[in-house]
Formats: C-alpha cells, sequence, structure tokens
C-alpha cells in the first residue's frame, strides 16, 4: 500500500503520523495545514486542477483512494435530486432505465466526461420534476424523524434494562448481607449446636427460589431501520412435510471401459497394496479412519483414466 503523500507540501504519513489528508469535491487530497493556509486570504482553488473550493465543504479522507471520496461526494449531491422511487414509475423497466441514467450522470462527472453537458441534464431534470423532488424530499425526512423517534426509544428502553440490571445486583448484594447478619445473631444467641445451625441455614438458602424481577419492554414491532415485523412469523408451526426418504443409493453407471479392473478391498488387504501407505494410528482408528479405502479411492481414481466410452 503507497503511502499517504500531500501532494502540495510532500508530507507522507511515516514522517508526520498525525498527518490528515482532506478532500473536496474536485477530489483531490491536501492535508490539513494546506488546507488552512490554502484559505488564508479567504478564497482558494485545488492545486492540481483549479477548480474553485470553499473552506467547508474539506472533510477527512476515509478511504485511500481519493477518487472514491470525490465520487460518494457527487453520489450524495446527484441523490438529493434524483429520489424517485419504484413506484414513480409505470414499469420495472422504466425504473431500470431511471437507475441506469443516475450511474451514467456520476460517471460522467466523477470521470470529468461531458460535465457541462451532464450539469445541463441535471438542471433539465430538477425543472421537469420539482414536484415529485420537493414531495420525495418530504417523504424521507418524515422517514428520517420516525427512524430518529424508533432509535430514541431503544435507546431509553436500553437504559431503562440496564437500570434494573444494576439494582437487581444491588438487592442481591443486599439479601445477602441480610442473610449473613440473621447467621451470625442466630450463632450468636441461639442454644443449638453451631454444626445443626449452619446446616440448616445452607438448607434454608438451596431451597430459597431466586427470584428475579425482569425490566417491563414493550414488544418491539420493528427494526431499527423500520422495517415492521411480520405479524405472527414467530408464532406459527414449522410444517412437517412428509415424504420418503431423504437419499437412495443409485450404482453409477460404468461404460465400457479398456484396461485391468479396480483391486477390491481384499486384494488391497493381501496382495501388498498397503506397503507403502501409512497405517492409520490409534486415534485414527478410534475415530473409523483406515487407510484401506483411501487406498482404494486413490487406485480407482488412476485405473479411471482407461475407461472408454464409445
Amino acid at each position: 500500500m503507497d503511502d499517504q503523500v500531500c501532494p502540495r507540501c510532500k508530507t507522507t504519513k511515516y514522517r508526520n503520523p498525525s498527518l490528515k489528508l482532506m478532500v473536496n469535491v474536485c477530489g483531490h487530497a491536501l492535508c490539513e495545514s494546506c488546507v488552512e493556509l490554502l484559505f488564508l486570504k479567504g478564497s482558494g482553488s485545488c492545486p492540481e486542477c483549479n477548480v474553485p473550493l470553499r473552506r467547508s465543504n474539506f472533510r477527512v479522507q476515509i478511504f485511500e483512494d481519493p477518487m472514491v471520496e470525490k465520487e460518494i461526494d457527487i453520489r450524495k449531491r446527484v441523490l438529493k435530486d434524483y429520489n424517485k422511487k419504484e413506484e414513480d414509475f409505470a414499469t420495472i423497466r422504466e425504473y431500470n432505465d431511471y437507475l441506469e441514467e443516475i450511474e451514467t450522470i456520476i460517471y460522467n462527472l466523477a470521470n470529468n466526461i461531458d460535465v457541462v453537458g451532464t450539469n445541463k441534464r441535471i438542471e433539465q431534470y430538477k425543472k421537469e420534476n420539482k414536484e415529485i423532488i420537493m414531495k420525495n424530499k418530504a417523504k424521507l425526512g418524515q422517514k428520517e424523524l420516525e427512524l430518529e423517534e424508533i432509535l430514541e426509544i431503544e435507546k431509553q428502553m436500553e437504559e431503562l434494562r440496564r437500570a434494573e440490571i444494576v439494582r437487581m445486583e444491588q438487592e442481591a448484594k443486599k439479601q445477602k448481607i441480610r442473610d449473613k447478619e440473621a447467621l451470625i445473631d442466630e450463632l450468636m444467641f441461639a442454644d443449638g449446636d453451631a454444626k445443626d445451625i449452619l446446616t440448616t441455614f445452607a438448607q434454608t438458602i438451596a431451597n430459597k427460589p431466586d427470584v428475579e424481577i425482569a425490566p417491563v419492554v414493550p414488544k418491539v414491532t420493528q427494526f431499527s431501520s423500520g422495517v415492521k415485523f411480520t405479524r405472527g412469523s414467530g408464532q406459527l408451526p414449522i410444517p412437517i412435510i412428509e415424504e420418503g426418504p431423504l437419499y437412495k443409493y443409485e450404482a453409477p453407471i460404468v461404460p465400457d471401459r479398456c484396461g485391468p479392473d479396480a483391486p477390491s478391498i481384499q486384494d488391497i488387504v493381501s496382495n501388498g497394496y498397503l506397503q507403502h501407505v501409512r497405517a492409520e494410528t490409534d486415534t485414527e482408528k478410534a475415530g473409523g479412519y483406515s487407510s484401506t479405502l483411501p487406498c482404494l479411492r486413490a487406485l480407482q481414481d488412476a485405473l479411471a483414466g482407461l475407461y472408454h466410452a464409445s
């Protein structure tokens, strides 16, 4: 992997471990110090492509390839206006053509292909579909609010669950302390045998049921992403399909062949085929492994090349 380097000051990540590369809409990277120097006069342009830049548009580079950062930025900007859904089209073919058009626009802008014509194409689309764009933006904002509400509810329920667990642990510790104090008092003031008292106490503790108070959590009906569960999906029994045997052995059809037959297991054992084969260990033999079958399989594979199909 090539070392990250600022194209302006030539500082590398090796020489400056705290180096932060930042990218803008043009996709070219600059280190944080060069970005500050670039905007000392209030405005600046990219040292590589001379595109006018804004300080607010710089962000820390996440991916090693700055072109990936450029494509992500372009994709976000294009998808703000190209926000139609599948239900906005009459056929699936029209929707697929629409998606292909989006990818073509992103590719042209990312690779500087007919940038002026592509931007005119985007402006024309925004004029023709102004109402649909605004409506879909409103829908998207509503969905984001709903997701934020769901995440906030989940966060609150998680905090309640943790608080309940802490309370239960503290209650269990207090109960142990009370039991221990009761045992000490009984040993100090009771007239019976201490051994009998300890035995009775141990039996009482063993027979005491563990009462756990679980926090009351409402039943979750949807994922964090907003996708709702299918109703009754966790309550229906799994259907049992009654069929015949799952597997039935059928002997393979062997074509006419020219050559010797593969030896049988008895021939392998009696005719010295195992002299140059490692014998199985006791551990392997206990697991059911035998060196005879691998030897037979190897001989069958070797003789399989002599099969001839007319």
